[in-house]
């Protein structure tokens, strides 16, 4: 028999919400970010491309994890 799944509620921010939101909405929202930021850009090799994709994938994360924890913690706050 598996065991039951618990559930918690914790109090203030939910940081695996966060980390999987942020995941996600990075994804789906980012790689076609790069990729357009990308056709202005001269990028005749693969390493060049995978440099680019690198750097500006991390700015995109960043933000979208700052984003998304200033969502959940004014979510949080607004809590009961």
């Amino acid at each position: 028999m598996p065991h039951r799944v618990e559930r918690t509620d914790p109090d203030g921010v939910d940081f695996g919400w966060v980390m999987q939101v942020t995941f996600i909405t990075t994804i789906v929202a980012g790689s076609p970010l790069v990729a357009l930021l990308s056709l202005g850009q001269s990028l005749p090799t693969w390493g060049a491309r995978v440099a680019f994709a690198v750097r500006v994938g991390a700015v995109v994360w960043f933000v979208t994890a700052l984003l998304v924890y200033a969502y959940a913690r004014r979510a949080a706050s607004d809590r009961p």
